[in-house]
């Protein structure tokens, strides 16, 4: 009985005290108090990214959108996030200096850094190292994938980027919508990024600028078809065909809008533009 005894107590550890839990005020506090360093130090980059979301909204109004559709995702996974107690990660904080280091760099550092996306870099680095001291490796399971998409597809794209796939795109839409129009019965000729449609004795150009180059949509359409496939497929197979789908999708309807435009402008020019 005494060895029994012995055992037990050899054998049997002490029970744990619960954590302490901050409170909702103390909680509350600490997470205004990051929101406000993170806006101090990133509102150069926040500031023109929101001026162009507004100012373009044709073009990058959607930007705006996807921080909610990030939290969506966020707070689809809830109970997963929180199923067992959050374990901060002081590697987070590695995270946060190397975003904030990066981000200065492209700030205040040579020319060829100061680049609108190479800031978003840093900011997507350092969002990813708070999330990650805050809630830790086991949790960043479901969260790598909001932070990714809030990162990848609420910023705008510079034109320094755009341009490497705007002249190619503008290419396709122009013989696409010349193929079209003539596949309808318009008389159409092609000149560079240039449609010039006979209409009753007139010649009607039709300018394929790089407003026109479809290049906006397709970014537009990644967002969409990435969210759809993350929580609509289970297969990734089948998520990987409809992403890449918005590829073709974003062409197709950028040459059916050219085309309109077409022949909106055999009707009024000026209605058309």
């Amino acid at each position: 009985h005494g060895r029994i005894g012995m055992s037990e107590a050899i054998g049997s550890p002490p029970p744990l005290k619960p954590l302490h839990q901050p409170s909702p005020v103390a909680t509350g506090l600490a997470v205004a108090t990051v929101l406000a360093i993170f806006t101090f130090l990133f509102w150069t980059f926040l500031e023109r990214q929101f001026r162009f979301a507004v100012e373009y909204q044709a073009d990058w109004g959607h930007t705006l959108v996807i921080p909610f559709i990030a939290g969506w995702f966020v707070w689809l996974n809830r109970e997963k996030i929180l199923a067992e107690p959050l374990r901060p990660s002081v590697t987070g904080l590695l995270f946060v200096v190397f975003g904030v280091a990066w981000f200065s760099l492209c700030s205040l550092g040579p020319v060829i850094f100061r680049h609108h996306n190479l800031m978003g870099a840093g900011v997507g680095l350092t969002i990813f190292g708070l999330v990650l001291a805050i809630c830790g490796w086991r949790a960043m399971k479901w969260l790598w994938f909001p932070i990714f998409y809030l990162v990848a597809f609420s910023q705008t794209i510079s034109d320094r980027f755009l341009e490497l796939l705007t002249f190619e795109l503008q290419g396709i839409a122009t013989i696409g919508a010349e193929v079209g129009l003539s596949a309808i019965g318009y008389d159409v000729a092609r000149t560079g990024h240039t449609l010039d449609i006979y209409e009753n004795g007139q010649i009607i150009p039709i300018n394929i600028a790089e407003a026109c180059s479809g290049m906006r949509m397709l970014v537009a359409f990644l967002a969409l078809g990435v969210a759809m496939a993350y929580r609509g497929l289970d297969n990734f197979w089948l998520r990987t065909v409809l992403v890449l789908a918005a590829f073709p999708t974003a062409i197709f309807i950028n040459i059916l809008r050219v085309m309109t435009l077409g022949i909106l402008a055999t009707y009024d020019t000026d209605f058309a533009a």
